[in-house]
């Protein structure tokens, strides 16, 4: 059966008129889908009981069931483990901020990129996310908190680009205006550097925010962590991030987590802030997480700030990410595939 949570409007509209229905009954279930958020075809009430067991036979409702919620009790960030129909599961994170709620989301069961500093990655990648698995995360979230989301972010377990098409129709329905209508601004996909789906997102023209996982200033050291560098060099990666910001006017973010003795010296610094001076990038600073398997240690809070003082001093913008959820495995580059062994 066809998954009709991934149906955008327009689609929907099509299928129904090929089913001999009129085409406003596609506005009708996709506000029970996707404002309402229902599970059930019973609970389309204001549809007629035959269209309700015809849909039945046509159509399948994808549904992300919640396993487990973890609550941090530093900041009261909530990572959900949800399982998926097949059996997977992946893990997402609802982070509260004085400017509404943010959720960050997986876009596959697993990644399949390798870099040395993420928990996501060990194991590989399962498969990829049907944008109603995606779009279901958030809807789970918003009926267990009864608040809204303000802000997603596509930064969970996976890599985005790795499921470009899925990816990018779950980012026009979460804003499309029959549904939650989340402004695209509000809106984030990270990357560690798939250039031709970059220059692909960018010739979409969408106001979304990019955001690069960098990590390293040279091809050498970038290798060392991240297997894609050696597919795409960071001339390329630039040339990517130049042409992205030319066609959106987007302001990107370059991701730089930072790992004690390994990409936090001065010259690290100066090679950033070239970088993202040469790209109008934004650098985002974030201490490495712990994870027991790669034994990678966070940068001191005062090397953090000398960091950020040597970039700023440059003429770059820089912040850095206060880490929500470190107790519960729910900050950056903590989320894993749970359960893998079970």
């Amino acid at each position: 059966m066809k998954d009709i949570k991934s149906l955008t409007i327009d689609e929907l509209r099509n299928d129904l008129t090929v089913l001999g229905e009129k085409p406003f009954r596609a506005a009708q279930i996709y506000k029970w889908l996707h404002v309402k958020l229902v599970s059930s075809f019973d609970d389309m009430t204001d549809l007629s009981v035959k269209l309700r067991e015809r849909l039945k036979k046509e159509y399948s409702i994808t549904n992300v069931s919640k396993l487990e919620v973890q609550t941090s009790k530093e900041d009261g960030t909530k990572k959900y483990l949800f399982e998926l129909e097949d059996g997977n599961t992946v893990e997402s994170v609802l982070m509260r901020y004085h400017h509404g709620n943010s959720v960050c989301i997986s876009s596959q069961v697993g990644c399949r990129m390798g870099c040395r500093f993420c928990a996501s990655t060990i194991g590989g990648c399962v498969r990829s996310l049907a944008p109603s698995e995606m779009l279901d995360q958030i809807y789970k979230i918003t009926l267990d908190i009864g608040e809204r989301i303000s802000n997603v972010v596509i930064m969970g377990m996976g890599e985005p680009m790795d499921n470009y098409d899925n990816v990018v129709k779950f980012l026009g329905m979460i804003s499309d205006e029959n549904g939650l209508n989340i402004s695209q601004r509000n809106l984030t996909v990270s990357t560690c550097g798939l250039v031709p789906e970059i220059r692909k997102l960018a010739d979409l023209h969408l106001s979304i925010t990019l955001a690069i996982s960098l990590h390293a200033g040279t091809d050498e050291k970038r290798q060392k962590l991240m297997p894609i560098a050696n597919k795409y060099s960071i001339d390329e990666l630039m040339d990517g991030c130049i042409y992205y910001f030319n066609e959106t006017g987007r302001r990107l973010t370059f991701e730089y987590s930072l790992i004690a003795g390994v990409n936090d010296t001065p010259q690290d610094a100066d090679e950033i802030a070239s970088l993202a001076l040469r790209a109008h990038a934004h650098v985002n600073l974030i201490p490495v997480n712990p994870v027991t398997e790669t034994g990678f240690k966070p940068t001191s809070g005062k090397d953090t700030a000398a960091f950020k003082n040597a970039l700023e001093k440059r003429g770059v913008t820089a912040t850095v990410r206060r880490e929500m959820g470190r107790d519960i495995d729910g900050a950056c580059g903590q989320l894993r595939k749970r359960r893998l062994d079970n």
